[in-house]
């Protein structure tokens, strides 16, 4: 987490070293739920090892991915964890996990020891806001086969590494339609 934030923003070893007694660990089995639906999320995750998948259930009772998150990347319920209400979605690891954790109270901590503590947390939600908004202008724009196209070209550990049930569902589409879709294009 340490080498995240000071590629972001240049910390002097003494800031950085303030992370030191505020981060936590934690293990993760696979299949294990980190957060679960209608908790309130009081942490950022930093994946160290592993793969975390966000998921909700729709109005029809269908599991949907939303979003995954690999080592060096962060995860949580942002929603949550800046409104305090309770989360829509469900925290899932898909493989054995190892994370360090970083709770809104740290944080707040962090924040109120300075500028550069606020800068890091302020480009690190800009960062969430633009992947946020290029995911829904994809499900606005292209088809499930320019999506899956694209994940293809720029995302490769996402088709390496995620079961395709789950990948068809962060892609909208059906498994059999990402059949279909994957023999198109290999």
């Amino acid at each position: 987490m340490k080498s995240i934030f000071q590629s972001i923003h240049v910390l002097p070893q003494n800031e950085l070293d303030q992370l030191d007694d505020l981060i936590t660990f934690r293990k993760l089995k696979k299949g294990e739920v980190l957060l679960k639906e209608n908790q309130v999320c009081n942490e950022i995750y930093f994946i160290k090892k592993g793969i975390l998948r966000s998921y909700f259930f729709n109005h029809q009772g269908d599991e949907i991915t939303n979003c995954f998150a690999f080592e060096n990347e962060f995860m949580a319920s942002f929603s949550s964890f800046i409104t305090q209400n309770a989360a829509e979605e469900n925290i899932q690891a898909l493989v054995d996990t190892e994370l360090q954790i970083i709770s809104r109270e740290s944080l707040e901590k962090l924040y109120k020891l300075g500028i550069h503590w606020q800068e890091i947390g302020r480009k690190l939600t800009e960062i969430e806001y633009v992947t946020l908004q290029k995911r829904m202008i994809s499900f606005q724009k292209l088809s499930g086969s320019q999506r899956y196209k694209e994940l293809y070209q720029n995302h490769q550990k996402y088709i390496q590494l995620i079961p395709l049930q789950y990948l068809a569902s962060y892609l909208g589409v059906t498994p059999r339609h990402l059949s279909r879709i994957r023999k198109a294009i290999l």
